[in-house]
């Protein structure tokens, strides 16, 4: 799972990727200059805890999720004005690589780093940089419909029916662009999905906006609808500052001050289910661990997961609640009890039960 960190210039792109991160990463990026920084972060999950307090296993690992700092937009496309400068075919293609954005949006105030645009307006920075990516997608659409009506006036080729399909889901795409719609919120079937994929159409990939703050500040109101989209405040430089302290030391300022809970764990969780994932657990003396599919995936979707052979030799998976299993006190008095369920192939697995995978080959 990646998410491209994006924002206009002096947005805080690179402080939010360092609270994520827990990175020291110099957060002096030039603008407008293609560069991407990567890190790996663990999600957070007391489940995962409680489990390998249980069990007390040699290895504790949790889901992980990638995060790229992408430096290079300019965000002019949109109601901020300007000509439009495009995107470079290097960035382009990191974006659309990208399984959702984290869309970061300047709230705070700093004399040193004026904002770009001479004042402080979240809704329309939001709007800037979504209809960069918006009319990139306007034009993608485009030069997909006039590569369609060739293939169609040719006659040959493919299918003539499945052409004239095609052309009618990206005429629905070029109507909503064209009315300013981001394509995340268009309904698209599974199998025009599969016709979608690889074709890289950003406004299709799920956001959340961090609302970047500075000490203390209380977010401002933002309107920004969309069902695949999550907005979450964030105090970027002192979430860094604490992400960056040893875990003693940052425990200690958070009691001080007050600090019940990180918000850079709420942006974690909230880019985990932004994408519509879960996790499942496989626990023993050997490992703990947190795997990850997405929503609805099939007990043999999820023995993939772990290891191609478990689904190619599927029987049967094992299966219980993770609440249950921690308030029976083990794998061996679940058994005891007739409490571990046999689920089948077509089984959709739950977030958070423990699967044990039984298979052949």
């Amino acid at each position: 799972m990646r998410l491209g960190i994006i924002g206009l210039p002096q947005s805080g792109k690179t402080t939010v990727f360092n609270a994520l991160t827990r990175g020291e990463a110099p957060t002096s990026m030039s603008g407008g200059r293609f560069e991407v920084r990567t890190g790996v972060v663990d999600v957070p999950d007391p489940r995962v805890e409680r489990l390998s307090t249980m069990f007390h296993p040699q290895k504790t690992i949790f889901a992980k999720v990638t995060y790229a700092d992408i430096a290079g937009l300019e965000g002019k496309g949109g109601e901020a004005g300007g000509a439009r400068s495009g995107l470079s075919g290097p960035l382009l293609n990191q974006l659309s690589q990208m399984d959702g954005f984290v869309h970061v949006v300047r709230c705070f105030e700093n004399l040193s780093a004026p904002h770009p645009a001479g004042s402080l307006d979240p809704q329309r920075d939001i709007a800037s940089l979504d209809g960069e990516l918006l009319l990139n997608d306007l034009i993608a659409v485009e030069r997909k419909q006039e590569r369609l009506a060739d293939e169609r006036k040719k006659g040959a080729g493919r299918d003539k029916a499945q052409i004239e399909r095609e052309i009618v889901l990206f005429e629905r795409l070029h109507a909503a662009l064209s009315q300013g719609s981001a394509l995340r919120d268009i309904e698209i079937s599974l199998e025009e999905e599969k016709w979608l994929s690889g074709f890289g159409l950003l406004t299709r990939k799920p956001a959340l906006v961090v609302l970047n703050l500075s000490d203390g500040q209380e977010p401002p109101p933002v309107d920004y609808p969309s069902s695949q989209a999550i907005v979450v405040p964030l105090q970027g430089k002192l979430e860094m500052e604490l992400a960056q302290l040893p875990a003693d030391e940052a425990q200690m300022f958070m009691e001080e001050f007050g600090i019940q809970e990180l918000g850079l764990q709420r942006a974690i969780s909230a880019s985990y289910d932004l994408l519509g994932l879960q996790s499942f657990f496989t626990v023993g003396e050997d490992e703990v661990r947190a795997w990850t599919v997405r929503r609805g995936a099939t007990a043999v979707e999820a023995a993939g997961t772990i290891h191609s052979d478990l689904q190619k030799g599927f029987i049967r998976a094992e299966v219980i609640g993770h609440d249950e299993l921690v308030a029976l006190g083990g794998l061996s008095e679940a058994r005891a009890r007739g409490r571990l369920r046999l689920e089948g192939k077509e089984y959709p697995v739950q977030d958070g039960e423990i699967v044990h995978v039984r298979f052949s080959l």
